[in-house]
């Protein structure tokens, strides 16, 4: 499997079972193989709901701990979804259109996915942009506030940054 699906077909195909996102978040999380938390022994049982209890010490360990997904009724490949689907967004995700999307029941539930979503987005300390940029679309509006003016863009633009600082 590719690292990240390049469409939705591939996405269903790939992230299908609660097994196959599981076994995913897994290789992502422990690319040498899981080395229990506890005692870092590598051999482990795997238990229903997608626990490894270790065969050390027996701690109970998961791969969803510690991530957005820890503590959610709801399962991986409707979250799977969730992430394809706002970050395949051109001009941005509404809470409302990822509850449309994935059928959700509450308002509330997607709009706190989308915050949870969006907060794992972002790098702590981040830099703002600098340099050379490439983007894929632009814009811009021809004309004075107020007035009828007239848009341009959709083409190609790469183009240098400056942050202001």
């Amino acid at each position: 499997m590719a690292e990240y699906p390049k469409n939705l077909m591939d996405l269903k195909r790939c992230f299908a079972t609660e097994d196959a996102c599981r076994e995913y978040l897994s290789r992502l999380r422990c690319p040498e193989g899981f080395r229990c938390p506890a005692c870092d022994h590598a051999e482990v049982w795997r238990l229903k709901g997608g626990l490894l209890k270790c065969r050390g010490c027996g701690h109970n360990a998961s791969v969803i701990a510690g991530t957005i997904f820890e503590g959610t009724r709801k399962p991986l490949v409707l979250w799977f979804r969730a992430i394809w689907w706002v970050t395949s967004q051109k001009n941005g995700a509404s809470a409302l259109g990822l509850q449309r999307i994935l059928g959700l029941g509450s308002y509330e539930t997607a709009w706190t996915w989308l915050h949870k979503l969006r907060r794992a987005m972002v790098r702590p300390n981040q830099d703002r942009l600098s340099g050379s940029i490439q983007v894929g679309e632009t814009y811009s509006w021809r004309g004075k506030a107020g007035e009828t003016g007239t848009w341009s863009g959709g083409e190609d633009v790469g183009g240098n940054c400056s942050t202001g600082r």
